[in-house]
């Protein structure tokens, strides 16, 4: 069971956020409520609607930070990493997987929103930030030699979709058994074969 948190000071919308994240986290979106948020903060019921016209708007904002999480995430994994392809590409590809694991409902909305027709302009540009970090990622391996030569698309698409659909899986704990647990070392090893010069 939730446990009310008082509101006293400071930031009213980092709060709700953060309520709404662990709502989010406990009871799935449906059970997002404005006014109960209010509530567990003890501000009036009327006061979220300073920050936020109504649920979607909510949704909405928590969605943009998912996607901020993400990218400033995977940008400390790659600065962090060694400076060949298959080091950044493993710190990137870890990066992401722990991120879908420890945040799965999160992830879900954000996907689901940022395909929605209502999905603000900078809700759509944090949810490309990610993705090109990965392709300046492939890039950079093109340029060194590293990653075959080609078209950007053509060959990102591989490397987005596998790493995309493992980390959809592991965060919906939908991976077979014997999978569950390891590490991404076969992963990335699957995805380097595929991008390897002459692949």
């Amino acid at each position: 069971m939730q446990t009310p948190r008082r509101y006293h000071h400071g930031d009213l919308r980092a709060a709700l956020l953060a309520g709404a994240e662990d709502t989010l986290r406990e009871k799935g979106p449906a059970a997002l409520s404005l006014r109960e948020l209010a509530r567990d903060l003890g501000v009036s019921h009327a006061a979220p609607s300073r920050h936020f016209k109504d649920k979607q708007a909510l949704l909405d904002a928590l969605a943009l930070v998912g996607f901020n999480r993400i990218s400033r995430t995977m940008t400390t994994a790659l600065e962090e990493a060694g400076e060949s392809f298959a080091d950044r590409l493993a710190a990137g590809a870890r990066s992401y997987v722990d991120f879908a694991v420890a945040n799965a409902e999160l992830l879900d909305l954000m996907y689901s929103i940022k395909h929605t027709p209502e999905a603000s302009e900078e809700l759509g540009a944090a949810s490309q930030r990610w993705t090109e970090q990965m392709m300046n990622l492939i890039v950079e391996g093109q340029r060194s030699g590293e990653v075959r030569e080609g078209p950007l698309e053509r060959v990102g698409i591989g490397v987005f979709s596998t790493l995309h659909g493992y980390a959809t899986l592991a965060a919906s704990d939908s991976l077979p058994e014997e999978m569950r647990g390891q590490d991404l070392d076969e992963l990335v090893a699957y995805i380097l074969r595929g991008c390897a010069p002459g692949a």
